[in-house]
């Protein structure tokens, strides 16, 4: 999940985080103390990322926890993050797929995609690929770019459904116009294949400027192999 301090944000806090972080945590912890879910929510994130706080994990845990506890489903997701990363308590898997379950059912969007993520891998619980094909849908209908891109793959490659490259395609449209780095590559092939080079270009500028290092370093290979001299161009272009 990207970083966010979620429901609690308002007009004034927002104003605060540019000009003064110290009052937007102040301010935030003080309605979390009196009780307020989406404060507790966001003082968490901000221990998380250190906002206006030193950096303490142990102190983010336990403000997801009373958020999750008051049925915040991105607390719940935060809470799987917490235990899926090992920040601020050890790793464990099990109890990051349970909260994952958890923020789906509360209906989180990030909570159905990472649930689908561990029902897909099988970490944390026995892998269900059917399940994990439910619960990207249901991702990608509450408005999630990256789960758009999974679905996608299920219907280009005929994953627990039939295939069914239109609706591969549509899906890889809409997660790159929703910014996910993974849907400008998926899209940008289908673009590719369709002759429209130009724009593949663009997006695939895009993805390599926000893509993880790992990412980035994969693409390069595919694209240092294509048969279009711009393709290739981009492969030399991007970071090593």
């Amino acid at each position: 999940m990207s970083g966010t301090l979620g429901p609690a944000r308002n007009d004034d806090l927002l104003h605060l985080l540019r000009t003064s972080p110290s009052r937007v945590h102040a301010t935030l912890l003080a309605q979390a103390l009196a009780g307020d879910a989406g404060s507790q929510l966001a003082v968490a994130q901000t221990y998380l990322e250190g906002i206006g706080c030193a950096h303490d994990a142990a102190e983010a845990m336990y403000w997801f926890q009373h958020a999750a506890h008051q049925g915040e489903p991105m607390a719940m997701n935060m809470l799987g993050r917490m235990h899926e990363n090992g920040w601020g308590v050890p790793v464990n898997y099990e109890l990051a797929a349970v909260w994952y379950r958890e923020s789906a059912e509360h209906g989180s969007d990030w909570g159905m995609y990472n649930y689908a993520h561990v029902l897909a891998n099988g970490r944390g619980m026995p892998a269900d690929r059917a399940m994990a094909f439910h619960w990207f849908g249901r991702a990608a209908e509450a408005g999630h770019g990256r789960a758009m891109h999974f679905l996608g793959q299920y219907y280009e490659f005929g994953w627990e459904t039939e295939p069914d490259a239109e609706m591969a395609c549509e899906l890889y449209r809409r997660s790159a116009a929703k910014g996910d780095y993974r849907g400008e590559c998926s899209w940008a092939s289908v673009l590719t294949e369709q002759g429209r080079i130009e724009e593949a270009c663009v997006l695939l500028r895009s993805a390599i400027a926000k893509a993880p290092a790992y990412f980035v370093e994969a693409l390069r290979s595919d694209l240092s192999q294509s048969r279009h001299p711009e393709l290739r161009a981009l492969a030399e272009t991007a970071p090593a």
